[in-house]
């Protein structure tokens, strides 16, 4: 599976990039290869939790964040579901709009 990849520059303490560095020689990776794994455990981590959940339905609901990130971090299966009460909740707020303007 190809994942596309994106540049980012940011500045680490001097002491977790030699961490790094140590893991990578040792693993006979490299520092971003490092950097990736740490990155997705974190996220697998976080992901699990309820609130962390909860709050990207959140930005979903306030047009933050897409479907497809909305998706990855709830399940597809979820996320359908957010997203077909959005939907009804959309619908109600327009037709309340339009009760309000006869």
């Amino acid at each position: 599976m190809y994942m596309s990849t994106k540049r980012v520059n940011f500045r680490l303490p001097e002491e977790l990039v030699e961490q790094a560095d140590v893991a990578a020689e040792v693993t006979h990776k490299d520092r971003t290869e490092i950097l990736i794994e740490a990155l997705r455990r974190y996220l697998a981590e976080i992901e699990d939790d309820e609130e962390f959940r909860e709050a990207v339905v959140e930005l979903y609901l306030d047009g933050t964040v897409g479907f497809d990130t909305l998706a990855e971090i709830v399940g597809r299966q979820d996320a359908e579901a957010v997203r077909a009460s959005k939907e009804l909740l959309d619908d109600g707020e327009t037709l309340a709009d339009d009760l309000a303007d006869l």
